[in-house]
């Protein structure tokens, strides 16, 4: 719970849920929230702490639902995701064939 508590204090100090009450954040931000916001806003020693507070495979899901997705948005840090942390050989490759996946969900 300190690592949680302690990337939630980073985050609302890296202006992150602004226009919310600071307790009620630190009470009602999901797993899923805290991964995403942590892996946008937050620098490497901190995304580092995410991978103790979390499983590696749950952080990729919730990289891959709603930051890969995003395409060119997040283009450079979606790279150095699948490089650094997710160890994927071909990330421009790997990063193009997730968007298609996702893309085709709406068109099949």
């Amino acid at each position: 719970m300190e690592i949680r508590n302690q990337l939630v204090d980073r985050l609302m100090k890296a202006g992150a849920f602004w226009s919310y009450d600071r307790a009620s954040v630190r009470h009602s931000i999901t797993d899923r929230q805290l991964i995403e916001e942590t892996l946008i806003r937050l620098d490497i020693d901190d995304i580092d702490l995410l991978f103790e507070l979390f499983p590696m495979r749950k952080i990729k899901k919730v990289w891959l639902e709603t930051m890969v997705i995003q395409g060119d948005y997040y283009y450079s840090l979606n790279r150095f995701f699948a490089w650094y942390y997710f160890s994927i050989r071909h990330p421009d490759r790997y990063l193009k064939s997730m968007q298609t996946r996702h893309l085709s969900k709406f068109t099949a």
